[in-house]
């Protein structure tokens, strides 16, 4: 019981321990991420995939201990970074697997950054965080994006299509559907290259383009308010959304 209640803690306390632990957390999210990237470009050896297995123990382990700790049992797995947690650990233990979708992984680390404790944490620890907020959540979620796609490209065509030997070539090939420059050097084959494609195009430049719409045009302002202190607001307020009270946001061509 006491190991549970420790756990627990670690994983959902505003505690100095709880938040090196989600820190520790967030690093090794990261680095199973580059572990993908990174092996794409080499031959899968046996310390690869000794690797493989470590790291797929690492995350049944903290998926084991998630499940353990929490009280509505049924409800974590409906939710999609479990399933992710799943694949991510069937694709780091199994051996006619590889590490592929092991990309999944980042799926997890995107609703940990998203956690009102570690975001709480971070805005405390970094000034530029604070100041930044939405731009640097908007520059990870559309990494993320990216990343996701590409990896789904490297995973299903790896193998079967020459023109996706590593993730370089499918990143090059996600970045150029996505903002529609489309060269045409490198294609995905069969019916499913084919109909992967097309959910690139259809799904992918309409996040892609919101995304980034959000990171290079914020949908708030930073502008304190003086009554109540809320310091976000839409780029056209007038009052304040807390207190009524009338702001002046600067706006371009307003003297």
């Amino acid at each position: 019981m006491a190991a549970l209640t420790h756990l627990q803690s670690l994983y959902e306390d505003d505690t100095p321990e709880a938040h090196r632990f989600r820190y520790g957390l967030l690093g090794f999210d990261i680095a199973t991420v580059m572990f993908v990237i990174g092996t794409s470009f080499f031959p899968h050896t046996d310390v690869i995939e000794a690797m493989d297995a470590v790291l797929g123990a690492l995350i049944l382990s903290d998926f084991a201990f998630r499940f353990w700790i929490e009280k509505r049992k049924k409800r974590f797995f409906l939710r999609l970074t479990s399933w992710a947690d799943i694949v991510a650990m069937v694709s780091f233990l199994a051996p006619i697997a590889g590490e592929g979708f092991g990309f999944l992984r980042i799926l997890r680390t995107l609703r940990l950054l998203h956690t009102y404790e570690l975001l709480a944490r971070l805005r405390q620890d970094f000034a530029y965080f604070r100041r930044h907020e939405e731009v640097v959540l908007a520059t990870v979620n559309l990494f993320v994006f990216l990343f996701v796609m590409t990896g789904l490209i490297y995973a299903l065509q790896y193998g079967v299509n020459p023109q996706i030997a590593n993730y370089a070539d499918a990143l090059y090939f996600t970045v150029t559907t996505l903002t529609t420059t489309g060269f045409g050097d490198i294609t995905l084959t069969g019916t499913s290259g084919r109909m992967l494609s097309v959910g690139v195009m259809i799904v992918g430049v309409t996040l892609f383009l919101r995304l980034a719409t959000v990171l290079f045009r914020p949908t708030k302002v930073r502008q304190e308010c003086e009554t109540c202190g809320l310091m976000l607001h839409d780029p056209d307020a007038v009052h304040c959304k807390h207190c009524g009270e009338t702001i002046r946001i600067k706006t371009e061509g307003v003297v």
